[in-house]
């Protein structure tokens, strides 16, 4: 199968020979670079499995903008007239969502009050779904409570509470939502708007469908609210998701940039190999030299030895880095076949280039060496 191969690059088959004679040595020196491909590979795969875990974990937080007053200035609510100017700004698509919100008492199961946040939504269907019971439309009665409070004081459906005082019937409990986004429910007690005398809103949460959606959202509203002064100040959640990928990827620089150093480690014992390969050698490099082989000729069998070494430990390294990489998304992410995502090749891609290319460079030497002996020389030693 390989005789076409070793017939057009006869430095192949010398190659392979001359290594296959010292097989323990050449197995060692195949052995480092595995390691350092598989280190490579591995922290590079790792870094994209805890980037992949994380950004899961803040689901659509990147389409999320945050409305709030601009308290520096003098503004302590949204008033109906922002409410109506944000909606008008926002578009078709986008959901706005104003948001009262207070501290009172409440007491769960006619125990002690505890002093709780309690949120005020006048469509809250449009942002979350119940996992029990339903959410009526429109909301106008009753309480919704998150899966945490759920849990922790055994409610649900038609069970009953006391805000401030007055009993509240539960009506539904939420699912669970992003654990980073403002609009998570799960420790939140949400009542209608109509249950604060207040009438003006603490925040404005707008959810678009993609990010570039929410950043134009974000700069529409700021126009239209602080166009004379600044009386809104308005957040927009996907430069924090930005911020925390850009955070990622430097820490997996970092750790592919001290796996690298395994890879150096293995160019060394590469060059020794090629070394001692040389001074063992070296009337068999005269006897070429004197029948006829030119300086490049044995350079080049030199160099193509280096080459597979670099080779067959790259291609081990990436095979057994699968396997590695298999396991760390099914314990990172809980999903292993996550392995064959496109930044996970590019890491096995560039373990394997840096070894052939390191293994390369560290059989210049001994390459260049051993071309550069005399024949009379290399014969007499």
């Amino acid at each position: 199968m390989l005789d076409p191969l070793y017939r057009r690059f006869p430095s192949v088959l010398m190659a392979r020979r001359n290594l296959t004679r010292t097989k323990m040595r050449s197995l060692l020196a195949s052995l480092g670079i595995v390691i350092g491909v598989i280190a490579i590979a591995s922290l590079g795969m790792f870094g994209v499995a805890l980037q992949y875990s994380f950004t899961q974990n803040l689901g659509d937080l990147g389409n999320q903008v945050t409305v709030s007053p601009n308290r520096d200035a003098g503004v302590t609510s949204l008033s109906e007239r922002d409410i109506r100017e944000i909606q008008r700004v926002a578009g078709p698509g986008v959901t706005v969502s104003p948001v009262k919100q207070g501290i009172e008492p409440v007491a769960y199961d006619r125990k002690q009050n505890t002093s709780e946040f309690i949120y005020g939504l006048e469509r809250p269907s449009e942002v979350y779904n119940a996992s029990e019971g339903r959410i009526p439309e429109p909301f106008r009665s009753g309480a919704l409570v998150g899966t945490n409070i759920a849990e922790e004081h055994d409610l649900h459906p038609g069970s009953t509470i006391a805000v401030n005082g007055t009993t509240v019937r539960v009506r539904a409990v939420l699912e669970s939502g992003d654990a980073f986004s403002q609009l998570n429910p799960d420790s939140r007690l949400i009542l209608p708007p109509s249950h604060f005398d207040e009438r003006g809103y603490a925040q404005v949460y707008v959810t678009a469908r993609t990010g570039t959606q929410a950043n134009e959202t974000a700069s529409a509203i700021r126009g239209a609210l602080n166009d004379r002064e600044q009386r809104v100040t308005v957040n927009e959640l996907g430069s924090l998701v930005d911020t925390i990928e850009q955070q990622f990827q430097i820490i997996n620089t970092v750790l592919v940039g001290i796996a690298s150093i395994s890879l150096l480690v293995a160019g060394i014992s590469i060059l020794n190999v090629m070394l001692m390969s040389t001074v063992e050698r070296r009337e068999e490099i005269g006897v070429l030299r004197a029948v006829g082989y030119q300086k490049r000729d044995v350079l080049k069998v030199m160099l193509t030895e280096a080459t597979l070494l670099g080779i067959i430990g790259g291609l081990v390294g990436v095979v057994l880095s699968l396997g590695a990489g298999l396991a760390i998304n099914h314990y990172t992410v809980g999903d292993a076949t996550a392995v064959f995502r496109l930044a996970n090749a590019w890491y096995l891609l560039a373990a394997f280039g840096f070894a052939v290319v390191t293994s390369i460079v560290s059989g210049l030497y001994p390459a260049w060496k051993a071309a550069s002996e005399e024949p009379v020389e290399a014969l007499r030693g």
